[in-house]
């Protein structure tokens, strides 16, 4: 194996956004690791989408909100790979929707343990290995509702504006260790968690809600993965610390 040819792990990435990040990644040359709770399926279908391209791919399962887990993956990808240059944090969930005042407190635990615990406990993981090699990448899948604070997506908001946070922090402690952290924000993306979210909504307010884009149209996933390749490559250098949101201009309100 190609030890000189780069390795990202990208986290919940057997769909969506995050399985269009390992694809973009893998056709710029990167090595993969990516991980998946439940989709086995897509996961593994995707390692062999990879590969039949050429690439190298490898999946695992595992809960990132559990810190042994996170430690975990890690620990398989250096196994495996020999290194880890870019960690992108992509799992997440949404659930239930509703006012904080009466939000279920096992729904708020999950969606803060997944949605921000999830990519501390990764990063703390990787952060030794790319401190040791002076280089690394991290980027961070946050959300366009931390430019809206919509009602009723009060946990979800809370957990992306915490990953933000934790986004600009982790870019001037690690700045001088040569990693750069970075975050991209999606608006509406054709997403299964967009599907339940116009679902939910009904056809005609979904409707009034994509004409409120100012360009008209949803976003595609490979849209996020453009920016997550331009942010871990060398045009990107002095990148960090930001937030980057990709959201058609500013979509109108979910709630």
């Amino acid at each position: 194996m190609d030890r000189k040819r780069e390795v990202a792990l990208i986290t919940g990435a057997s769909r969506g956004i995050g399985r269009a990040i390992a694809q973009a990644l893998s056709e710029t040359g990167f090595r993969v690791l990516i991980t998946y709770r439940n989709r086995a399926e897509e996961a593994h279908e995707l390692v062999e989408r990879i590969a039949a391209k050429g690439g190298i791919a490898q999946a695992i399962q595992a809960d990132v909100g559990i810190p042994t887990e996170a430690q975990r993956i890690v620990q398989s990808g250096l196994e495996t790979f020999g290194q880890i240059d870019v960690l992108v944090n992509n799992a997440g969930v949404s659930l239930a929707r509703g006012p904080l005042a009466q939000y279920p407190l096992a729904d708020w635990e999950e969606t803060l343990r997944v949605n921000l615990n999830g990519p501390f406990y990764l990063i703390r993981a990787v952060l030794p290995h790319m401190r040791e090699r002076a280089k690394g990448h991290i980027v961070n899948i946050s959300s366009n509702v931390t430019q809206r604070f919509p009602a009723a997506l009060g946990p979800y908001t809370v957990s992306k504006a915490g990953l933000e946070a934790l986004t600009r922090i982790l870019a001037k402690e690690e700045g001088s260790h040569g990693i750069r952290v970075n975050a991209v924000a999606p608006g509406p993306i054709a997403t299964e968690m967009l599907e339940k979210s116009f679902a939910s909504m009904g056809p005609e307010r979904a409707e009034a809600f994509v004409r409120s884009v100012p360009l008209g149209r949803i976003g595609r996933p490979e849209e996020i993965a453009a920016v997550v390749r331009f942010l871990v490559s060398e045009d990107a250098s002095f990148v960090t610390g930001q937030v980057i949101y990709v959201n058609g201009g500013g979509p109108g309100n979910l709630s």
